[in-house]
């Protein structure tokens, strides 16, 4: 009974920390907006952007609409590998000591944080899949450049209004004094 008290309170306290951890991300990208990634496929319409929301869009050709995903698709075994990882994995053969990521040797686990790196970089420059930071900032650039001209059009005609204002002062003021210029 206290074991399962002790996995129902160690998942309670993991729901309760992901949405912080999810607004510490948001918070991190530099925006107040939100962002709304979505996949769409062949010629259906990109959802509008509303408000501060950002909505991204990545396309896919239409015969990709009910396919299981490209990450998913692969075949993990010794015969699809490719001859060029099998020769890596013979070059590391004998390596160990410092920074090795070896279990042999005086400090050879001192190196597999480092490959651990390595190789989740490395999937990830060579990933196939959707690359949605990339199409935030394009968007959240697109958003930014038409900012300064909007502004410049909004501050064109708060001065514009402000100028029949003041005429219209002057006149009404004019007019109440008795005298008119022309």
């Amino acid at each position: 009974m206290l074991r399962t008290w002790t996995i129902a309170s160690a998942f309670a306290a993991l729901a309760f920390a992901a949405p912080a951890m999810a607004q510490d991300d948001a918070a991190a990208s530099g925006g107040n907006e939100r962002v709304n990634q979505v996949i769409v496929y062949g010629d259906d319409p990109c959802p509008a952007s509303s408000g501060d929301e950002i909505t991204v869009c990545a396309r896919k050709p239409e015969g990709e609409r009910y396919r299981i995903p490209e990450p998913l698709r692969g075949i993990d075994s010794p015969t699809s590998e490719a001859w060029s990882n099998k020769v890596t994995a013979y070059e590391t053969v004998g390596r160990f000591g410092t920074d090795s990521c070896s279990p042999v040797g005086a400090g050879g686990f001192t190196g597999c944080t480092q490959a651990m790196i390595q190789r989740a970089k490395a999937e990830r420059a060579n990933g196939t899949d959707v690359k949605f930071g990339e199409l935030i900032s394009k968007e959240r650039e697109k958003r930014l450049s038409t900012i300064d001209a909007t502004a410049a059009e909004e501050q064109a005609s708060v001065e514009a209004e402000e100028r029949a204002y003041e005429a219209r002062k002057k006149a009404q003021d004019a007019a109440a004094q008795g005298t008119t210029k022309p």
